[in-house]
């Protein structure tokens, strides 16, 4: 739907990429290999998001790093939009509905990444959950946001690549 609204496919990845978690970054040579794009239009579309104030630059040796400007009045919209682009919403609603006493949710992976690769995956760590929800759940939430998901049960993670969604 919001491929609709946005029709530079460029724009939208690099929106995807900065705004679905705050805390991701990256340089032009970098996204242009990630989305598998020439240079030239990755850096068109940086120009323009951060010439309308929604990334800033940041110097970093002999390159510019890349991220959501967190101070933009728009940035929590954004955010939001982007979230329920990807599913966000659907998902941790569907989780916390009927899966049991649920501490936290958290995204690893690509998706942590900001990268739309087609398969999210999801950790749920809690007590007492209801692991026969989950085979039921993942079919829902696949019909409902067009997306595999994989979920993982208390499992510890390492990545600093993470998405918390839900902490309680």
């Amino acid at each position: 739907m919001l491929d609709y609204l946005i029709t530079s496919k460029t724009r939208l990845k690099l929106l995807v990429k900065f705004f679905s978690n705050a805390e991701n970054q990256g340089h032009l040579r970098g996204l242009a290999d990630e989305f598998g794009e020439s240079t030239n239009s990755i850096r068109k579309e940086l120009n323009h998001l951060s010439e309308a104030g929604f990334l800033v630059k940041v110097a970093d040796k002999n390159r510019i790093e890349y991220q959501a400007n967190t101070h933009h009045p728009m940035f929590s919209n954004l955010q939001e939009i982007i979230r329920k682009y990807l599913g966000f919403d659907k998902l941790l609603e569907a989780v916390l509905e009927r899966m049991g006493e649920v501490n936290e949710v958290v995204l690893v992976g690509d998706y942590a990444q900001g990268i739309d690769s087609g398969t999210i995956q999801v950790v749920i760590n809690g007590e007492s959950l209801n692991k026969d929800y989950l085979g039921h759940l993942s079919n829902r939430i696949e019909e409902l946001i067009d997306r595999k998901v994989h979920f993982d049960i208390n499992k510890k993670f390492t990545s600093k690549d993470t998405l918390v969604l839900f902490k309680k």
